[in-house]
This record gives C-alpha cells, structure tokens and sequence, in this order.
C-alpha cells in the first residue's frame, strides 16, 4: 500500500463534506492519521461514534498541531475568525484549505491571517447532496465530480498539487480556476438555480388559492425537485448568497432578461421561439449526462415499484 499522502490530517467543521471526506481518505490510506475539530458538542460526539477520524478536539487550535493539511469545512462567513484563530498553530509547510462554494470572499477572509511559511490552496469539491450533518457523510461522494482549486498568485506549484493529488485521490476530478472567476461558473450553475428553487417553494407556500395539501399532493414534477435543492442547509446558503452577491446580481440580471424575454414569448403566441430554446436546453442535459455529472436513468434514477405479474 503506497504510503499516505499527508501523514497528518485536520479537518475544522464534519457535517456532509467534511465526513466524507474523512470515510475517503480513510479507505484510500491519504492520511495517515486524522483529527477532527467542531465546536458543536454533539456533532464532535455523533462524528467519533461513527469513527470519522483519530482524535477529536472541542479546540480548532488542538487539531491543527503538528498538521500537514488543514481542510476548513465550515460556512464561508466562519473562514477568516477560523483562519485567526488557527494560524499560530500552523506548521511550518502546511497546506491550507477550504471546501466553500465561494472563493474571492474566502480568499479575502483567509488570506491575511495565514503565516507566509504555509500553503493556502482554496478548493471547492463541486458535490454534495440536500443533506447535513456527519450522518450525511457518503464515502463516494466525490467519485468523479470536479474539485476546483483556487490558488491565489504566487502559491507554491507543489503545494497546489499535492492537494490536487489528494482530491484526485478521494476520486475527484480537479481543475484550477482563479477565485473570481470560480465565482462567476458557480453562480449560474450553482448559486442562482438555488436561489430560484428557495424562491419558487416560498411561492408556493404563499398561494391562497393552492391549499399546502394539494401542493404535498401533485409535487410529483418539476416542483418534487425544486423542494429538494430547497432543503439544503440554510447557513450555508445565506453565506454563500452572502459572500457571492457580486456574480450571483450579474447572473440575475441575465437570468431576468431572459425571463422578459421568455414572458413576452408566451403573451404573443411565439412558439417556434420557445421550441428553439427547449432543443437547446436538451442538449445541455445530454451533455451533463455525457460528462458523467449526472445519470440517465428516468426519474433522476428513483426507485419505482415493477410490475412482476
């Protein structure tokens, strides 16, 4: 077995990302040995009885001793007071990083509290699912998605990729962005269809003339898989709005031009117009497909009763 890429693991925050992280480099030996941070008790408690890691620490300062890689995996707005809080335990070589969905705020943050005898490589792990919590934790949840690494300028080549060697390792594939322009990808592929799914749930839940009974009733469309993505933690969700408000207003204001555009398709009969952009978006979807980003299976690959007679 080759020997482990970071002999000393810290992981600050172990809810969805964090734990699987943690299962992953565990069952591909990246790590020799692995120390958990939270600040929530109780999910410091539930992280050790699932066996997420080696140590535990209440202390972020604790986990970090001694530490060849630090993976923050903590709301965006947290970045920079855990980043002032850890930096004079660093070790002298070590890698930094992060697994937020924002980058330009999360470099800013971070930045100016880190030693200059440490490696900061911003990442993001394009992956996850609605859930939350160190129960939420999925061994391959990184298994060929894209992990992007944001190095700002002037970080060490090596140290940006012995992290990439790392994701690569917990299955990921690994591209490299600068952070604002991470930002501006994310925003229309991320943040903004979030935003639109959290609006059109609270639409829903303000019809008067749609009681919520019928609403639980006939959410077998479009609407089932808005809820989803609706569901998802809403700290995270309000930081990273919060500390992307910059690319995610640019991409509303297309995204509302487009709607304009879309209206006045529909008030004056312009079908043809509306085929057109239907084909186009299919073809995305199949590409998506073909990239190996999602599945082909109907019903986004739900499970459904068979008829056995």
């Amino acid at each position: 077995m080759a020997e482990p890429i970071f002999q000393k693991l810290a992981l600050i925050g172990i809810g969805l990302i964090g734990g699987s992280i943690a299962l992953a480099a565990r069952k591909h030996n990246l790590a020799g040995t692995i120390a958990v941070s939270s600040r929530t008790a109780k999910t410091l408690a539930r992280a050790k009885e699932l066996g997420l890691g080696g140590s535990w620490h209440a202390d972020a300062k604790e986990a970090v001793k001694d530490a060849d890689c630090v993976i923050l995996s903590i709301p965006v707005g947290a970045s920079g007071a855990v980043a002032e809080e850890i930096a004079a335990s660093l070790k002298p070589g070590a890698i930094v990083s992060d697994v937020g969905s924002v980058k330009k705020s999360v470099v800013a943050q971070m930045a100016p509290h880190l030693p200059k005898n440490v490696h900061f490589v911003p990442a993001h792990p394009v992956a996850g699912t609605e859930f939350s919590g160190p129960d939420a934790a999925l061994v391959d949840l990184f298994q060929k998605r894209w992990t992007i690494l944001t190095p700002p300028s002037g970080t060490d080549p090596a140290a940006v990729e012995t992290l990439a060697k790392f994701w690569r390792g917990l299955g990921a594939n690994v591209d490299v962005m600068d952070p604002a322009h991470h930002d501006l990808v994310l925003a229309i592929t991320s943040h903004v269809p979030h935003l639109i799914a959290y609006n059109i749930v609270g639409t829903a839940a303000h019809l008067e003339e749609v009681t919520e009974s019928e609403v639980m009733k006939f959410s077998a469309g479009g609407f089932r898989d808005f809820t989803r993505i609706a569901s998802s933690d809403p700290t995270m969700w309000r930081d990273i709005f919060m500390h992307n408000r910059e690319a995610v207003l640019e991409m509303l204001g297309r995204f509302s031009e487009d709607l304009t555009a879309l209206q006045r398709f529909i008030r004056y009969g312009e079908g043809d117009k509306l085929f057109e952009l239907f084909t186009k978006t299919r073809a995305i979807r199949r590409g998506i497909i073909e990239a190996g980003q999602e599945t082909a299976v109907p019903d986004f690959g739900r499970p459904h009763e068979t008829d056995k007679s």
